[in-house]
């Protein structure tokens, strides 16, 4: 007893969590937690499996035989669409105007990618145009890859152009929606996505720890038509296939609580209405930037192009941004995010996914905002 008393009880804060991700959480979603794990091969765990497969296609808008979470958060997606599509020198174009843009970039050079970028500043979209002329000046282009919702800037890049433009190539599009999935409009089909990938702890409001991920039969005819072998064992869709499938073949232990929670809250989306949940994010994204700029805060990302879900601010002078930051956390119970990379210090980034969009957390925002700055 006397080495337990060194260790506190668990009691986590209640936090209103408006910063990039994670959201908050159904009470449903930490029920469905709690329920009594099953094992991974249970026949009673294979119908859940089934389910969450046919909401994810839902949710993605999508017909694709392989759409399934991936055991890891919104990163293990990235990579898994890098790993299982690239072989060594093959050519990759990426649109960068973000972090999460670079990261990209980092990933496919590891794979041993020749890598070209398109760039743009943070927080403007990349113009859909340039991003054809330049695709159509590298035909041998294997895979085109971006963002949709730019995490770091707020900014919400158009791809339906860019799909059309590659529906009939040989091209892969591949399309990081961590931050979009449940919260805007995103059409995999439609668009012509042959990749996308997302994360659980934004839109959906599901704890971190899974990447649905979904693959156009386009995607996976390159997948198995690779000379080497997926440099990864553990993200090998190759392998994880065969356990999402009919065959049920053990690869790893899947995070059973974590589906259970991935269940529940892909209900509570479908529930809702994907139409509705969308407007709502637009609705209340737009009723705080509206305010905010009242307020006399400018607005970041680049006009027309704003996301519902995230929106970036400009700090206004003299306003110290970690100081700020931890008051709002330690007075507040607020959390909100700060500036990345070469945006720190400079810009905020609050969050309105899922759970956390309502309209009384803005009022409560501003509320604490106005208290501590006026």
């Amino acid at each position: 007893m006397s080495g337990l008393r060194r260790f506190n009880e668990l009691r986590p804060p209640e936090r209103i969590l408006m910063g990039p991700g994670p959201s908050n959480i159904n009470y449903r979603v930490y029920k469905a937690m709690s329920t009594p794990i099953l094992g991974h091969l249970d026949p009673d765990f294979m119908s859940v499996m089934d389910e969450i497969c046919e909401m994810l296609r839902l949710v993605f808008k999508t017909r694709n035989r392989l759409t399934i979470p991936i055991s890891g958060t919104g990163s293990s997606g990235m990579e898994t669409a890098f790993v299982n599509l690239i072989e060594p020198e093959d050519k990759v174009i990426i649109g960068v105007n973000g972090l999460f843009g670079e990261r990209m970039v980092d990933v496919a050079l590891r794979c041993g990618a020749r890598v070209f970028r398109i760039d743009e500043e943070w927080g403007k979209i990349i113009d859909p145009g340039r991003v054809v002329d330049t695709l159509v000046k590298h035909p041998d282009t294997k895979i085109f890859a971006i963002v949709h919702a730019e995490t770091s800037t707020g900014a919400k890049q158009p791809l339906e152009e860019i799909g059309a433009f590659l529906r009939d190539k040989d091209t892969l599009f591949v399309v990081d929606a961590v931050t979009s999935l449940g919260g805007c409009e995103l059409k995999v089909d439609e668009w012509g996505i042959d990749v996308c990938y997302s994360g659980t702890q934004k839109c959906l409001s599901v704890p971190p720890g899974l990447s649905p991920i979904t693959l156009s039969e386009k995607a996976l005819y390159i997948l198995h038509s690779k000379r080497s072998r997926v440099q990864s064992w553990y993200l090998d869709l190759t392998l994880i296939e065969r356990y999402w499938g009919e065959e049920r073949f053990y690869h790893h232990t899947a995070p059973v609580s974590m589906l259970f929670a991935l269940h529940e809250g892909l209900r509570i989306v479908l529930e809702e209405g994907m139409e509705r949940r969308i407007e709502r994010h637009q609705t209340v994204g737009d009723y705080l930037k509206t305010r905010l700029q009242e307020l006399g805060w400018e607005l970041f990302a680049q006009e027309g192009y704003r996301l519902p879900m995230l929106t970036s601010v400009v700090l206004p002078n003299g306003v110290d941004d970690a100081k700020l930051r931890t008051r709002l956390l330690r007075d507040y119970g607020i959390e909100i995010g700060g500036g990345l990379g070469k945006t720190k210090g400079r810009i905020w980034r609050i969050g309105l996914m899922g759970e956390t969009c309502k309209r009384q957390n803005v009022e409560l925002f501003l509320l604490a905002l106005k208290e501590l700055i006026g």
